[in-house]
C-alpha cells in the first residue's frame, strides 16, 4: 500500500507545482496587460501628436503658397474677390 501513498503523495506534489506555475503565469500575465495598456497610451499620444504635426504643416504650406511676392497675393485677392461677386449674384437670383 506504500506504493498508493508514494503515488497520492507525487500527485500531489505536482499540484502544487502546478499551482504555483498557475500563480507565476497570472502575475506575469498582469504584468504584460499592464505593459500592453502603457504602450497603447503612448501610441494614442503619438499617434495625436502626429496628427497634429501633419495640421500644422498642412497649414504652413498654405502660408507658404499664398506668402510670396506682393503679385502673387494680389492675384489671390481678385480671385477671393471674384468669387464673393459671383456669390453674391448667385444670392440675388436665389432670392427672386
Amino acid at each position: 500500500m506504500s506504493s498508493v501513498a508514494d503515488q497520492l503523495t507525487s500527485v500531489l506534489q505536482k499540484t502544487a507545482r502546478l499551482i504555483e506555475l498557475c500563480s507565476a503565469l497570472q502575475e506575469e500575465n498582469d504584468l504584460l496587460k499592464l505593459e500592453n495598456e502603457s504602450v497603447k497610451v503612448a501610441l494614442n499620444a503619438s499617434r495625436n501628436k502626429h496628427t497634429d504635426l501633419e495640421e500644422k504643416l498642412r497649414v504652413l504650406k498654405l502660408a507658404k503658397s499664398i506668402e510670396g511676392t506682393s503679385e502673387k497675393t494680389l492675384d489671390i485677392k481678385q480671385k477671393i474677390n471674384d468669387f464673393v461677386r459671383e456669390i453674391d449674384k448667385c444670392v440675388v437670383l436665389l432670392k427672386k
